[in-house]
């Protein structure tokens, strides 16, 4: 064998086991593997997952912050404007170097599957899709990357965006992008999302869009967006993130649309710590949290997934490519903190992420991709609490990242 983990503890397990990886795929998972491989890891009875899943992230956009005038008014409005001067001079060279450094902090974090969305307009052309597109195929070995050309600026709202919506998905996109709330009327609105499906009619493509993120009632994409999926039969193939909008309908409404997303099989993809950060400016205490209605909607068993979405762009200043931090973000935003619901919010960067990007051989069973991550923890709750990146990260049978943290403390109790 290339790997074996040796007293791996997984999820839910009630004892060790090793795990066995040859020629990229888990060969073998039980007590005591006969023989050596070419590489052991003695996980000693830690914590071992699947590797974490990025969801939704704007890596054109990312490490802008060093160099972009301030967000005066922290809106999503004003980040958008601030980017314009930034995408008119954007070079594929810069968007490869921006994306790669957080790919690489992703990476060891214990992130091997991200969903990269690039700003397509008239503003900056292709050239972010091109730039990502570089990305993936300079970073391949390292982690999976599926490419959404995103029309930031509207469709209707920006006419010759739909022509280059098609230009992207025909350069290699894998998703086609949609952001039908921020056009100027509810007929454009829902003219964006005929769109966004005919081309992924087109190209046979998921459709992934950005969705009523925004604490006003009057935005209503979301329920269009479902009855949409379940008439052109995509079903388990679209994903909605935000859907900030929800948490403001009025109970009954907001249940209706709850069923019609749980009906059309949609992933919702929550962003907690971007929501806490642009919504309720200008509420007056208390101020909403921003987030969608998280626990109505796994109740309903709508398959709920959290992202970064941003690093150190006009959107937010922070930003670790730390799926592992999202995951706590999101324990507290969302007020799910007992010890179920510690590993509901572990799911939602794992499981249920890889199922919006619908990943082949995902998991720790024989026959599942040989990559996970051995943990410095021996609980979710505890990988949680010390938010340590991974010790070993594993792709395909090969360590691609290690994690070594020392700590010592150096006085005694009492000491002077």
């Amino acid at each position: 064998m290339d790997l074996i983990v040796r007293q791996a503890r997984r999820r839910g397990d009630t004892a060790p086991c090793d795990i066995g990886v040859e020629g990229g795929t888990i060969v073998a998972v039980e007590p005591g593997i006969a023989g050596r491989a070419a590489r052991e890891i003695d996980a000693s009875g830690r914590l071992v997952t699947p590797p974490l899943v990025n969801p939704h992230v704007h890596l054109d956009k990312a490490r802008l912050g060093e160099v972009m005038r301030p967000n005066a008014s922290q809106t999503l409005q004003e980040a958008i404007a601030i980017t314009w001067d930034f995408k008119r001079a954007y070079t594929e060279t810069g968007v490869v170097e921006r994306a790669g450094a957080v790919l690489e902090m992703a990476v060891r974090e214990g992130t091997l599957a991200v969903r990269a969305f690039a700003d397509v307009d008239t503003v900056g052309g292709l050239r972010p899709v091109r730039g990502l597109l570089a990305a993936r195929a300079r970073y391949g070995r390292l982690v999976r990357m599926d490419v959404v050309a995103f029309p930031q600026e509207g469709i209707l709202r920006d006419p010759g965006t739909e022509a280059l919506l098609r230009e992207a998905m025909a350069l290699g996109a894998d998703v086609v992008g949609g952001l039908p709330w921020y056009e100027l009327t509810d007929e454009d609105a829902r003219r964006h999302v005929d769109i966004v499906f005919d081309i992924a009619r087109e190209r046979n493509a998921d459709v992934h869009m950005l969705v009523d993120d925004t604490d006003d009632a009057n935005s209503r994409s979301l329920e269009y967006l479902a009855v949409k999926t379940l008439r052109e039969g995509y079903a388990g193939r679209v994903s909605a993130s935000h859907c900030g909008a929800l948490a403001a309908y009025n109970a009954s409404y907001a249940a209706k649309v709850i069923g019609l997303v749980r009906e059309a099989g949609i992933t919702i993809v929550s962003n907690p710590h971007i929501s806490l950060v642009l919504a309720g400016r200008r509420d007056v205490e208390p101020v909403r949290r921003g987030i969608t209605r998280v626990r109505e909607l796994l109740r309903a068993g709508v398959n709920v997934a959290s992202g970064q979405d941003d690093v150190d762009d006009p959107y937010y200043p922070f930003g670790r490519a730390s799926q592992l931090e999202v995951a706590l973000f999101m324990a507290h935003t969302a007020h799910l903190t007992y010890p179920d619901e510690l590993d509901t919010v572990f799911d939602m960067v794992t499981t249920n992420a890889a199922r919006a990007l619908r990943l082949p051989r995902y998991g720790l069973e024989r026959g599942d991709a040989g990559d996970l991550l051995v943990w410095d923890a021996s609980s979710i709750k505890e990988a949680l609490t010390r938010q340590r990146p991974p010790a070993h990260v594993v792709r395909g049978g090969a360590v691609v990242a290690r994690t070594t943290v020392t700590s010592e403390l150096v006085a005694g109790i009492g000491d002077p």
